[in-house]
């Protein structure tokens, strides 16, 4: 097996033409050509990874967030940006990232995120769309700060943020990675509840101010869950191949 055929095979779960338009996915570093005996799956593409992916004799990273994601001028150690694309050109790793096209993927991070909250009767926002972004479900009526605990316990977050719109939770909007933005798509969809990351504090006012519950569970948190997911179905896919979970977490501490 080789890289080209992994990167044909993810498009298969996640096609480029679900991207967004200011994205960055697919194959960015390495030879398509080479061949490939072992697969790292990590959220991001950090140096750490690469040191990861090279100590466990891996060929292949495949990752979540892009190694690539705005034009370098120069790829140096000296470039804090660009230090960590050296690292995998140094060790002759490949990389393919899966950003925005596996966020709105069916079965991608948006999709288990639902799951892993036990979300049902879960569709997809933004017109019904196949491909489009969030999801919403129904949840286990229960209060605010019960089911704010309930998601801290299943995302395994080390803190987490809320502000009550005024209502009980039972209907859900996820949205992994920073996706407060969507508020007004949430509601419209009659959703009293939105679980998402990286909110700014204007946007936690808004939430409250249109009645919606918003929780802010974690960037990485939000995201993470798919990559087991990931995993296991490139394993599935490639039984010749073996296929590691990166040990990588949050780079975000909590006193």
């Amino acid at each position: 097996m080789t890289v080209q055929n992994i990167l044909d095979y993810l498009f298969t779960l996640a096609p480029v033409s679900y991207q967004e338009s200011w994205d960055n996915v697919g194959f960015l570093v390495g030879r398509k050509d080479a061949p490939v005996t072992r697969i790292l799956v990590a959220l991001d593409a950090a140096a750490a990874v690469a040191e990861e992916a090279a100590a466990l004799g891996c060929e292949l990273v495949v990752t979540h967030h892009p190694l690539i994601f705005r034009p370098a001028k120069h790829i140096t150690d000296a470039d804090p940006m660009t230090g960590g694309l050296l690292s995998y050109l140094e060790k002759g790793l490949a990389v393919i990232s899966m950003h925005t096209n596996l966020d709105c993927a069916p079965g991608g991070v948006n999709d288990v995120l639902a799951e892993r909250l036990g979300l049902h009767n879960v569709e997809t926002l933004q017109d019904g769309e196949t491909a489009g972004l969030l999801r919403a479900g129904d949840a286990a009526p229960m209060e605010l700060p019960a089911f704010a605990a309930f998601v801290k316990e299943r995302l395994a977050c080390p803190g987490l943020r809320y502000v009550s719109g005024g209502k009980p939770v039972r209907r859900v909007a996820v949205g992994g990675g920073g996706c407060a933005g969507y508020m007004c798509a949430a509601l419209e969809a009659g959703c009293d509840t939105f679980v998402t990351a990286d909110v700014k504090y204007h946007e936690f006012q808004e939430a409250q101010t249109r009645g919606l519950n918003l929780i802010d569970a974690g960037h990485f948190e939000t995201e993470n869950p798919v990559c087991a997911v990931l995993r296991d179905r490139l394993a599935a896919a490639f039984p010749e191949i073996e296929i590691l979970l990166s040990a990588h977490t949050d780079c975000i501490r909590f006193l």
